[in-house]
């Protein structure tokens, strides 16, 4: 490895541990002390911990050893390594943070926001440099490949157990305000991995080809390529339009369509990462 990735490797390992100390601050000083939970194996964890005497450091470590190897087996080194490190860096803060005061009690709605934003945050920083905080991820995409249900599709099922198992020690509105703060806590990750601007592909194909992409170009700054298709019914040759736009600019591009030509036929991507090329905005005159 060159020094650049050397640096580059351990930088994402120090924001990993910092992750993972963000989430434990979340679930020690909001979550926890208001019986509200998490979900995965860290949710499993919390139930054990309030029903017998060892540590949610401890069982957070130990019950996501089999899902570490999993992550091993199934996605690589690298990523078990940093989910080592992660989890290791969640488990160790729970046990430094277990007497951190409460910083919010008794708003349920409060809590549970604060709460989820937290752990977002924390779980989120992980995941975008390469680890993990909880292995119930990994047993989702392994289950994936064998049943005929996406990820996200099992991610929810095997949490909607685990809040089963929660409500028996917190109740049904603790199970509830779990799941509440499960739930927004996968949004923050997602604004966290992606970027808060994020970026879009649009793919128009109009019968005004070039007036389109001049007035893209004028009013957003932003540029586009064109690619020669062919309609298969037709055969009619089209020019198709990509443009790669921010977030903050689809409410524009969408009046700029329909101004041009409201029976444009337009596909959207989402884009998780643009590099290189030239996707830098032009100054708009």
């Amino acid at each position: 490895m060159t020094k650049q990735n050397i640096a580059k490797s351990i930088g994402q390992k120090i924001i990993v541990i910092i992750g993972g100390l963000i989430a434990a601050y979340g679930l020690e000083a909001v979550l926890i002390p208001n019986n509200v939970s998490d979900g995965g194996i860290t949710g499993i964890s919390i139930v054990i911990s309030q029903l017998t005497p060892l540590s949610l450091g401890m069982l957070i470590a130990l019950l996501n050893i089999p899902f570490i190897y999993l992550g091993y087996k199934q996605i690589g080194k690298t990523f078990a390594i940093n989910s080592v490190i992660g989890i290791a860096s969640l488990a160790i803060g729970t046990s430094l943070m277990h007497h951190v005061p409460t910083i919010i009690t008794g708003d349920a709605l409060l809590i549970t926001v604060v709460g989820g934003i937290i752990l977002g945050i924390g779980m989120g920083l992980a995941l975008r440099n390469g680890g993990a905080l909880d292995g119930i991820d990994m047993l989702a995409v392994l289950l994936s490949r064998k049943l005929p249900f996406s990820t996200s599709d099992l991610i929810l099922f095997l949490n909607f157990f685990v809040f089963i198992v929660v409500s028996f020690v917190f109740g049904f509105k603790g199970a509830l305000l779990s799941a509440i703060a499960y739930y927004i806590a996968s949004k923050v990750i997602l604004i966290v991995e992606e970027g808060l601007s994020g970026s879009k592909t649009y793919k128009i194909i109009t019968k005004e080809p070039v007036k389109m992409v001049e007035t893209i170009r004028d009013r957003l700054g932003r540029s586009a390529t064109f690619n020669t298709v062919y309609g298969a019914y037709s055969n009619q040759e089209f020019q198709e339009i990509t443009c790669v736009i921010n977030r903050m600019e689809e409410s524009k591009i969408k009046l700029i369509i329909r101004e041009i030509d409201p029976n444009a036929f337009v596909t959207v991507y989402e884009v998780v990462e643009v590099k290189g090329g030239s996707f830098k905005k032009q100054n708009i005159h």
